[in-house]
């Protein structure tokens, strides 16, 4: 039995985001199989275990100390892996290690796993050193933390060619051992009918209905470039509306008004958060289209939660959304009225021509990051630990 920890996400089941979406798909996709046995890691205010998908779920209590929560939970998480390792005598265990919050400490955890037989594997996430949120100091640590754990890293599972790329060659002086591994989405249709009441309250609560609006989904932070979307849409002639799901920050949202006068434009609506993935997928079916705005990271859970779902995708062109997408979609750059025009070029575009990329969007999930293709993936590398000893 191959055994694996995972620490870094908040955990299953529960919780939302990137990491904590494929822990779940990966446990779920594993849980019957004969020769992985899975050890995640749950941030909690108690401790204690209980079983999700046949994976063990270890709580570790974490202090209320403000940003440095994530860099506290992961050590902990960490020393209380390598305990339960020596305690059960788990041979050859791998720990993995999602994100790089705690270099400083890597080169401590490495060594003592080492010893206990295991490997350490991380997964860098994208540049979140480059994150407008963070400030100065924090974005200088996020580097460092970065460089260190590529350092004493025995893997470093890259969810982007472009972050493999960048990987080898930014730290090209650790020689570090690298590989490719995306991130999944669904291949399946939501499983809400076209007049389901659900769907039906929700669109008429925020003005909506099908094929009438423009979306967008993602976290409200400056580098998915909201104000340029906003801008241009508002630039454009289009009479659809453009709606955006998002967790609103009040500040960001003051300074947008201020730079664009947004709000002067009944067609861009904040629609608020959707939770129910149901309901979300059905959302992103209906869309005339799908803005992404994202240029800091590896592969955007979003934008494969797209391409999966919205036949007509616009995309900021840069290397991490090209790579994913391919000729599946539209691009659009940072210029003064590019977007606008590409929005009014969609907008005169058939139904023949939407549904051709449809076609190649969806295929190129099925073909490249489907949940259960990503899984086998990681069982491939998984027990390949294992012919390697």
């Amino acid at each position: 039995m191959q055994h694996v920890f995972i620490v870094g996400s908040k955990g299953i089941p529960g919780a939302y985001g990137g990491y904590e979406t494929f822990v779940d798909k990966l446990t779920e996709y594993h849980q019957d199989h004969d020769r992985l046995k899975y050890h995640v890691a749950c941030k909690d205010t108690c401790t204690g275990e209980e079983y999700y998908h046949n994976a063990r779920c270890f709580h570790i209590k974490v202090p209320n100390i403000g940003p440095a929560q994530a860099i506290y939970y992961d050590v902990a998480a960490l020393a209380a892996c390598c305990s339960y390792i020596k305690k059960n005598r788990i041979p050859s265990p791998i720990v993995y290690i999602l994100a790089c919050r705690i270099g400083p400490f890597m080169e401590h955890f490495t060594r003592k796993l080492h010893k206990l037989g295991g490997k350490v594997f991380v997964n860098p996430d994208g540049h979140e050193w480059l994150r407008a949120k963070w400030p100065a100091p924090v974005r200088k640590y996020w580097k460092i933390s970065e460089k260190l754990m590529t350092k004493h890293a025995d893997l470093m599972v890259c969810d982007s060619k472009n972050i493999q790329s960048y990987i080898r060659e930014t730290y090209a002086a650790y020689a570090p051992d690298t590989t490719f591994i995306s991130y999944g989405a669904e291949t399946r249709r939501s499983q809400l009918a076209d007049d389901d009441e659900k769907l039906l309250d929700w669109y008429a609560q925020k003005g909506l209905s099908p094929k009438s609006y423009y979306l967008v989904v993602g976290r409200f932070v400056p580098e998915n470039n909201y104000e340029t979307m906003i801008r241009e849409f508002m630039g454009s002639k289009t009479d659809r509306d453009f709606a955006l799901i998002t967790n609103v920050s009040e500040k960001f949202l003051e300074e947008l008004k201020e730079k664009t006068g947004f709000h002067k434009d009944p067609r861009i609506k904040f629609v608020g958060t959707v939770y129910d993935q149901e309901l979300l997928m059905k959302i992103r079916e209906n869309a005339y289209g799908y803005f992404h705005g994202h240029e800091v990271g590896g592969t955007n859970p979003s934008l494969l939660e797209a391409l999966s779902s919205t036949e007509l995708n616009l995309l900021l062109e840069v290397g991490f959304n090209r790579e994913v997408a391919e000729e599946s979609a539209l691009y659009w750059s940072k210029e003064p009225g590019d977007l606008a025009a590409l929005i009014e070029k969609a907008d005169a575009m058939t139904p023949e021509e939407i549904t051709e990329l449809g076609v190649k969007a969806k295929k190129r999930i099925a073909d490249a990051y489907s949940w259960q293709f990503i899984c086998n993936e990681y069982e491939k590398l998984f027990l390949m630990n294992q012919e390697d000893l």
